[in-house]
């Protein structure tokens, strides 16, 4: 019979630790030391009583329960002495088949891991989506990560443990995240298209209305249409995916939500998708059930958030807003495609852009979910985070013009190196962000055009990009950067030019839709924290129009995003959904 909650709130501290056997390999301490915190309201409050029983045992208690993991494929394994629950992971995996050339290659990463670390290699080979990995997936995670800090991989090795031990719970509760999984699925087939050049070599990528994007349209509209049961689904003027699921009365104001489609460069699956994916589920939920809310409710995959493909950014936010530029209808592409021409093969029309500016006396709010983008949430071992507000940014792009000479023969004194000139941006930068908090400046694209080993650079282009949570400290920080380059280029007899590619003020949270989502979140027995966002959103656009509210999902890899790497897991994908339609059940019981 599955384990319940009502079974563990009952239990005396010797019957709660074995009712939990195996969760914590070889580490009973775990749940001696969640027990106290019962009556637990969820599965998800549980786990997190798990995570601060090891968060609060010290470093040495955490190294022992990290050595206590068996190595992948490794001698207990040929011994036949691992635990049931680590015999079933490796077997899901296909470790307990592997060919001796393989077992061989996997010996010799446990070697070289545990020499480097002093722990052995910890995955949860049942990976994100609970189905096990490849033993390809695993030797490759193995290899990227013996080149990590040891503290970064201890840290990993926790979260490892927690992740292992939430899927063991899960088969002793007999539940699945079954909403979680579906959304997992549909970013997976979602990540079947991208643009080429990329798809030869595995990598994401989907800019503004080529096939891929187009393609990505296509299957959200076909998904919102067919799978889920909106009423009404659309591909507008600028290439956004718009269903709307009517509620009661169908001139009742709606809620608004979604987020972006299109991604960076060989990016990741989750960064903007999720937002659209999870609403998403949300009404496939409603509709299967016949319910109807007293409010309607639409969600929009927004084309373009990134900026990638042309210089303008938040081209499908900014069309609800009412602030698209038309000037932008005339930059081109690398490939010299001009934006109006781009839109025009897609089938669609320019003339109709204004049109799709949308009253704000029409909607409730907007509300957005996104991956974090960061490793604060994977840090406090937390899968949900409220947002309290998106710091406002500023981007340029730039470029230093000097004069390029042979680098043997011109003497130091007499160079003139646009290289040298942004290279002493970027460090002033960086010292300059990193003494005010909650201040950040990157120069993220760094380039000598036609660039040589033996020429000093004439001609170095590149990118600022500067954020913080109030307008005043970007705006203050803006002005120093640009007095300094001018200053550099001064001294240095080289001259420069920037373009200002966009400008977003702060975006704090409405306080009453940032209380809808932290009663959600606190529905799901989670606890409660708040946290700026340092990443742009499209409810940074939305925020000068309407009322918003932002809830971060935690990723995995330390948080990594706009990378690969980026990922989540279905029990906080399912953790997301569940938040979002307990934020639709309050806002309905506050409409009727």
């Amino acid at each position: 019979m599955p384990l319940t909650l009502e079974q563990l709130n009952t239990a005396t501290q010797a019957d709660f630790v074995a009712l939990l056997e195996g969760t914590y390999e070889h580490s009973p301490w775990v749940a001696e030391g969640a027990w106290a915190a019962r009556p637990f309201a969820s599965l998800a409050a549980l786990k997190a009583a798990l995570a601060e029983s090891v968060r609060r045992a010290g470093r040495d208690r955490q190294m022992a329960l990290v050595r206590a993991h068996p190595e992948l494929a490794g001698k207990a394994m040929a011994s036949n002495s691992l635990t049931a629950e680590s015999t079933n992971e490796q077997s899901k995996a296909g470790l307990t088949n592997c060919t001796p050339d393989e077992l061989a290659l996997i010996g010799r990463l446990n070697a070289q891991y545990n020499a480097r670390f002093g722990f052995p290699f910890i995955m949860p080979v049942r990976g994100p989506r609970g189905t096990g990995l490849t033993k390809q997936q695993i030797i490759a995670t193995v290899q990227r990560r013996l080149n990590h800090h040891p503290d970064y991989e201890f840290a990993e090795a926790l979260r490892a443990i927690h992740r292992i031990a939430e899927i063991r719970l899960d088969d002793k509760f007999g539940q699945a995240p079954v909403l979680g999984n579906l959304v997992w699925d549909w970013a997976e087939q979602l990540a079947v298209h991208t643009d080429p050049g990329y798809a030869e070599r595995g990598e994401l990528t989907v800019t503004y209305l080529t096939d891929a994007h187009r393609a990505c349209a296509a299957q959200l509209a076909t998904w919102m249409r067919e799978d889920c049961g909106f009423d009404e689904v659309t591909i507008d003027a600028v290439g956004n995916v718009v269903g709307i699921y009517h509620g009661t009365d169908r001139n009742a104001p709606r809620l608004l939500t979604g987020s972006h489609y299109d991604t960076v460069r060989n990016g990741g699956k989750y960064d903007g998708r999720l937002g659209i994916l999870v609403p998403m589920a949300c009404v496939r939920e409603l509709h299967r059930a016949g319910k109807r809310l007293p409010y309607g409710f639409e969600v929009v995959g927004f084309a373009e958030e990134e900026g990638q493909r042309y210089k303008a950014v938040f081209l499908g936010s900014g069309a609800l807003t009412g602030d698209f530029d038309p000037a932008w209808l005339d930059q081109q592409d690398a490939d010299g495609i001009p934006m109006r021409a781009a839109i025009a093969h897609a089938g669609l029309r320019v003339e109709d852009i204004a049109g799709l500016r949308r009253d704000p006396a029409r909607y409730l709010g907007f509300v957005e979910v996104h991956i974090e983008q960061g490793p604060v949430l994977n840090e406090t071992d937390l899968p949900l985070g409220i947002v309290t507000s998106i710091n406002g940014s500023v981007r340029y792009v730039g470029e230093v013009v000097g004069m390029a000479s042979h680098a043997g023969t011109t003497p130091m004194d007499r160079r003139r190196d646009a290289a040298a000139a942004v290279a002493e941006l970027v460090l002033f930068m960086e010292k300059r962000a990193a003494a005010e908090p909650h201040l950040v400046a990157t120069v993220g694209m760094l380039e000598v055009p036609n660039g040589s080993i033996n020429v000093v650079p004439g001609r170095c282009r590149f990118s600022l990009d500067i954020r913080a949570t109030t307008n005043e400290a970007r705006d203050a920080c803006e002005r120093d950067v640009l007095a300094e380059l001018q200053a550099i280029c001064e001294r240095r007899g080289v001259h420069h030019h920037v373009e200002q590619t966009m400008r977003a003020s702060a975006a704090p949270s409405a306080p009453a839709w940032q209380q809808r989502w932290e009663r959600a979140v606190q529905a799901l027995g989670l606890p409660l924290y708040r946290m700026p966002s340092g990443a742009g959103h499209d409810a940074m656009k939305l925020h000068e129009v309407m009322p918003q509210a932002m809830l971060f999902v935690r990723g995995e890899n330390a948080g990594i995003s706009h990378n690969p790497l980026e990922s989540t897991t279905n029990h906080d994908m399912e953790l997301s959904v569940r938040a979002f339609q307990t934020l639709l059940t309050q806002l309905a019981s506050e409409q009727a």
